[in-house]
């Protein structure tokens, strides 16, 4: 027994099968194009319909254009005696992302300018890339580079970056109405398993999880190499998302175990920014609340001007923010089920939150009898309270402008509970749904 509490509701068997699908996941070599972006939708469509598209090199997205397709199959340096100094089949973060091909014999001096290493994190490998200005370069962790001698040694990267696609995965689940709630989470990180892989295993999770339930709402889920993805795939349907959104939510780093945090929108004045808040302080406590001023993910795209969508960025320790974050230290020890399983509470309860936020009008004047409808104790004692306090304190606020995040925020219950009630309260008569038609009716 090591004497932890567990965190209501957290369920660490799906934590484990979670990270079941991480470690297989975990090996393969992606980058923001390629064949390791198109096996890891393989995988990923063995557990959810995954509609895959593939967007050719040069296509004009905005101001930016689809680059070429890299892919990798081998890439070390050899020492003078013929030994593998560094060696990607060891770790694909040896290898700076998007190298061009390079079989060269070059002195420790000249090679050390294609060399990076941190010194501050003398153990980790660093993750680098180079996308859009042609180089090659190896990553090594600091101590290994100290002990490189004075010599020669042979660099060899077996690249290739030639005219391709950009690869994304897409699931739309339709619900109830036309009106959406948008997730998207990147797939281009090699072998990090919070900063790339938590995003991926826990969306899909959660999309089996939502298509068992009946849904209000449809949701459109997504699966991007970050940046170049996402702004592809707004060029392909901003329109559609700015007129169809309800609220979004950009998933990444959920599978550590560091609480709960979000990345605001730009003035944190939406929906989802409520919601996000309005959950981590029910599971949590406290919201960790970044400003949009800390963005780095493709909340950037989502909120950029003239697309500023609806969206918050989903994290439990926040990208950047941990000192694992970028290096060979985000491995599978890093992430564990129970910090899977916490994530996948997160944003399945800003989900639960989306679903539920009506707007109520209590139908009845004055306090309704409730005993007769079977909602209150029939034996009055000064217990009697604690139980139906949520309900009689949703009853109070259910004036017709507050919806369930404004009245869980005045009263303390969490939404997904309140929604509960008020669908009861429905059942009775005692409520009526506002809705933005109802209002203009009026």
């Amino acid at each position: 027994m090591t004497g932890r509490v567990e965190k209501p509701g957290l369920d660490l068997s799906l934590g484990g099968e979670m990270h079941g699908l991480m470690r297989k996941l975990f090996p393969i070599c992606r980058s923001i194009t390629g064949n390791g972006v198109r096996k890891t939708l393989s995988l990923l469509r063995e557990h959810i319909p995954l509609e895959i598209h593939e967007v050719p090199s040069g296509t004009k997205v905005f101001d930016w254009e689809v680059p070429r397709e890299w892919n990798i199959r081998d890439a070390f340096i050899l020492d003078q005696e013929g030994r593998k100094v560094v060696d990607f089949k060891e770790n694909n973060l040896h290898v700076m992302g998007y190298s061009v091909p390079v079989d060269r014999r070059l002195p420790l001096g000249e090679l050390q300018d294609h060399l990076y290493s941190l010194e501050d994190q003398p153990e980790a490998i660093p993750y680098l890339t180079s996308y859009y200005a042609e180089r090659w370069g190896f990553c090594l962790a600091h101590r290994e580079r100290l002990k490189l001698e004075e010599g020669m040694y042979r660099a060899v990267i077996d690249s290739d970056l030639s005219p391709g696609h950009l690869t994304y995965g897409e699931c739309i689940i339709p619900g109830q109405t036309d009106r959406e709630i948008f997730c998207s989470t990147n797939i281009c990180h090699p072998s990090l398993a919070n900063n790339e892989l938590s995003g991926p295993v826990v969306l899909t999770y959660l999309i089996k999880w939502l298509r068992s339930k009946p849904r209000r709402y449809t949701y459109r889920m997504v699966f991007v190499p970050e940046t170049i993805g996402a702004i592809t795939y707004l060029s392909r349907h901003a329109e559609h998302l700015k007129d169809k959104m309800e609220a979004g939510f950009n998933i990444s780093c959920v599978g550590d175990e560091g609480g709960y945090s979000y990345v605001a929108s730009p003035y944190g004045d939406k929906t989802a920014d409520r919601i996000a808040g309005n959950v981590i302080k029910h599971l949590d406590g406290e919201a960790r609340v970044y400003p949009f001023l800390n963005r780095g993910s493709d909340e950037r795209q989502y909120c950029s001007p003239g697309i500023d969508l609806p969206l918050v960025s989903l994290c439990n320790s926040k990208f950047g923010a941990y000192p694992e974050y970028h290096t060979s230290l985000d491995n599978l020890d890093f992430v564990t089920p129970r910090g899977l399983a916490q994530g996948f509470q997160y944003v399945k309860r800003c989900l639960e939150t989306a679903e539920m936020n009506r707007t109520y009008r209590a139908t009845c004047s004055g306090e309704p009898q409730l005993g007769k409808r079977g909602l209150y104790p029939s034996l009055g004692t000064r217990k009697t309270w604690a139980p139906v306090a949520s309900l009689w304190n949703l009853i109070a606020y259910a004036n017709g402008t507050n919806d369930l995040v404004a009245v869980s925020e005045t009263i303390g219950a969490p939404v997904w509970e309140l929604g509960h009630i008020a669908l009861r309260l429905l059942e009775e008569g005692l409520f009526e749904e506002v809705t933005k038609e109802s209002l203009t009716k009026a």
